[in-house]
């Protein structure tokens, strides 16, 4: 996903799309774990999309704050 199509969702949305993340990370690492995982890159770029949606969600909750 792209930072600039993150920063357009509310903070719900932003939310259940770290929730779907954090889903998909989970299955990525059992499939490893089972020997059932082709593309390893996968794996990193899931940790990196939910750590945009994190940073993201801090964004808005300081920008909040600070209004």
């Amino acid at each position: 996903m792209n930072a600039n199509d993150l920063r357009d969702k509310t903070v719900d949305e932003l939310r259940d799309v770290l929730a779907n993340m954090k889903k998909e990370s989970f299955n990525l690492r059992f499939q490893q774990a089972t020997g059932q995982l082709e593309n390893t890159a996968g794996i990193k770029a899931a940790r990196r999309n939910a750590a945009r949606v994190k940073t993201i969600l801090n964004e808005k909750a300081a920008a909040a704050a600070a209004e």
